[in-house]
């Protein structure tokens, strides 16, 4: 079951790595519902805030609480890299392997797979092996084995960064039938365009600094900083 009052506040966060500060200090709260797109240039540290809230990067200094115990946030968690990460078994295997992992009764994973795999047009490559898919089947099926549990939370990482335009536009419409059943969405993504058709609300991350933040449609409206203007404008941002 996703749950609607799952949200998270980071509270003077800061991530070093040999002694450099690549991210924070942060002081942030994510709302509990909707798509929010985390927007800048590359170093900016995008990367790094979505695995500081998923819990997979250790913090120099700071706090990330969420509003349940952290075992349960994780638990209510998945995450997607730019490049998905096959099982080296079938696609009816990848899609059942997180519902086994907890422990659901076969009858119930069968259907779930067949429903999942519909949805993404797998439905006649259950026993495909997922590696051999092209990169949009991949990215597809990684994101409906993320989904297939009903997490609370959903992070992904330049997840249409290499696909063409059928595939982007499939997963985008998989993302916002996501968030309208309750999942949580927070994504890094290059493509402005993307971001104006998903985004609820936008963090701007310059410099490992949490630059700029707000409402979709007031920051892409009218951006607060020249630096941020500049960003939507195509321009290069230092």
């Amino acid at each position: 079951m996703v749950n609607p009052t799952m949200s998270a506040n980071l509270s003077q966060v800061i991530v070093k790595r040999r002694g450099s500060v690549i991210l924070g200090p942060i002081e942030l709260t994510l709302a509990r519902q909707g798509i929010t797109i985390v927007l800048g240039p590359n170093g900016a540290g995008k990367t790094t805030l979505l695995k500081v809230l998923h819990g997979v990067e250790r913090i120099s200094s700071g706090s990330v609480d969420w509003s349940v115990p952290d075992e349960l946030a994780r638990q209510s968690q998945a995450f997607i890299f730019q490049k998905p990460t096959m099982l080296r078994r079938s696609v009816r295997e990848n899609l059942a392997y997180p519902l086994q992992l907890l422990d659901y009764k076969k009858a119930e994973i069968a259907e779930r797979v067949a429903l999942w795999a519909h949805r993404i047009d797998l439905g006649d490559m259950l026993d495909r092996s997922a590696p051999r898919l092209s990169g949009g089947e991949q990215q597809k099926l990684a994101l409906a084995r993320a989904l297939i549990r009903d997490p609370d939370v959903l992070f992904l990482d330049e997840p249409c960064a290499n696909l063409d335009a059928r595939s982007t536009r499939e997963i985008e419409k998989l993302l916002v039938d996501a968030q309208s059943s309750g999942t949580r969405i927070i994504m890094t993504t290059h493509n402005i365009g993307q971001a104006r058709r998903l985004a609820n609300d936008v963090l701007f991350l310059l410099n490992g600094k949490l630059h700029e933040q707000g409402a979709a449609m007031t920051f892409f409206k009218e951006p607060k900083t020249p630096e941020a203007k500049s960003f939507l404008e195509g321009d290069i941002v230092e």
